[in-house]
């Protein structure tokens, strides 16, 4: 009776313990990679990331693909909806580090202002422009729900469009940044993909 006792105990902790496995899988966090398509399947895409890793992806009907082209700050009025990755200056203003716009029906994506990985220290604010001022260094006024920040974004800034792409933004050569979740084997699947059009590399 106490052996069964035992034994029941332990099958109810093994379950708990791949339910909890489970769960922690199901709750990974995304990482960006960034890096150039070397290679294209049906479900998968080969891609030489920056950090000199060759590394495959997997594709699933939900991943997103969406176009980076060239944009400029004329594209860029107030009520438009951006995100900016940036690094804190010493007044308490943010210095761009990149700027992207996203279409009228993308707005909303990501709003809110949070630690990014492109450079050390840096962050990613999304919101809406509330003033852009060109005469006085080129700064924005972006709001989100609960804060604001004005970003200063110099001349040699790139600036981009996103757009909704398709796969046929996925070949060989192309510069992307892709947002991947990583399973308990190693492997890699693309939640979202920018890509470059017309060879324009992502600079977020």
């Amino acid at each position: 009776m106490f052996r069964h006792l035992i034994r029941g105990a332990s099958v109810v902790t093994l379950i708990s313990l791949f339910t909890a496995g489970a769960v922690q899988a199901a709750d990974a966090p995304a990482m960006r990679i960034r890096g150039e398509i070397t290679g294209v399947s049906a479900d998968t895409l080969k891609v030489h990331a920056k950090n000199g890793d060759n590394l495959v992806i997997n594709l699933t009907k939900d991943t997103q693909v969406r176009a980076v082209t060239l944009a400029n700050i004329e594209d860029i009025k107030p009520g438009s909806y951006i995100g900016s990755a940036a690094i804190p200056q010493q007044d308490g203003t943010l210095k761009a580090l990149e700027v992207h716009v996203f279409p009228p029906e993308l707005a909303g994506s990501g709003d809110g202002h949070r630690p990014f990985d492109l450079a050390k220290g840096s962050s990613m604010t999304n919101g809406s422009v509330g003033d852009l001022v060109v005469s006085n260094g080129r700064t924005l006024t972006v709001n989100y729900k609960g804060g604001q920040q004005k970003i200063l974004v110099p001349e040699d800034v790139p600036i981009v469009n996103l757009a909704p792409g398709d796969r046929s933004l996925l070949k060989v050569g192309v510069k992307i940044v892709t947002s991947v979740t990583k399973s308990a084997d190693g492997t890699l699947t693309a939640q979202s993909i920018s890509a470059g059009k017309d060879g324009v590399t992502p600079p977020m």
